[in-house]
């Protein structure tokens, strides 16, 4: 089973309370933590926007459908896999959800093992997803310790000019250049140029078609 900063937290949307009790007792002799929800707005009401885990989501509910809550989801910027599981698995219904962003289509009645697998899949996703965001935010305090002459520095840099070349642009030399260069590869942690290339296109500071 999948761990991350966050526990990871199935959340069963289906309006069958006979579903809903199956597939909790399967997911937790799985040792998967399981919530569950009678609807789509009981589920969108109750959702903490910083969930861990992913969603087993049925499509045909009274209220708010299926469809209706991925795009919710969507627009909160609530980026949980959405795994859709309904009895109506038409090619019309799959290719709906899978535009709007889902995860994955499975029928149901659906195969324990492969849904045990979907639901890792959709979990390590989640985690990977994280684990970058969270990477992310790292980057970019540490891009704010950099002095506004760092960042122009920086800005070259990236952008493939030589130290000279960053030189005569400032009017200083290309030796304070390079304690420019290694005050911002200290701050941003990192020993080598790709690396400092690398942060860089993360951040989107260069475009990752070329300078």
């Amino acid at each position: 089973m999948s761990t991350g900063s966050l526990r990871q937290i199935v959340h069963v949307v289906d309006d069958d309370h006979a579903v809903r009790d199956s597939l909790s007792l399967l997911l937790g002799l799985r040792g998967y933590a399981t919530r569950t929800f009678a609807s789509g707005d009981e589920f969108l009401a109750a959702v903490d926007p910083a969930a861990s885990g992913c969603v087993l989501l049925d499509l045909r509910m009274p209220g708010t459908d299926g469809l209706a809550v991925q795009s919710r989801l969507t627009a909160q910027r609530i980026g949980m896999p959405v795994i859709v599981l309904t009895a109506h698995g038409d090619a019309a219904n799959a290719r709906a959800a899978l535009k709007g962003g889902a995860f994955e289509f499975l029928e149901k009645p659906v195969d324990d093992a492969l849904l045990a697998k979907t639901i890792e899949a959709a979990l390590t996703q989640d985690a990977q997803a994280r684990a970058q965001a969270e990477r992310r935010e790292m980057l970019k305090r540490q891009l704010e310790r950099l002095t506004p002459r760092e960042r122009e520095v920086l800005d070259r840099v990236v952008h493939g000019q030589h130290n000279r070349e960053i030189a005569v642009e400032f009017g200083i030399s290309p030796r304070t250049v390079e304690v420019h260069k290694a005050r911002i590869m200290d701050k941003l942690q990192v020993e080598r140029m790709p690396e400092l290339i690398r942060i860089a296109l993360e951040l989107g500071l260069v475009s990752d078609s070329g300078a």
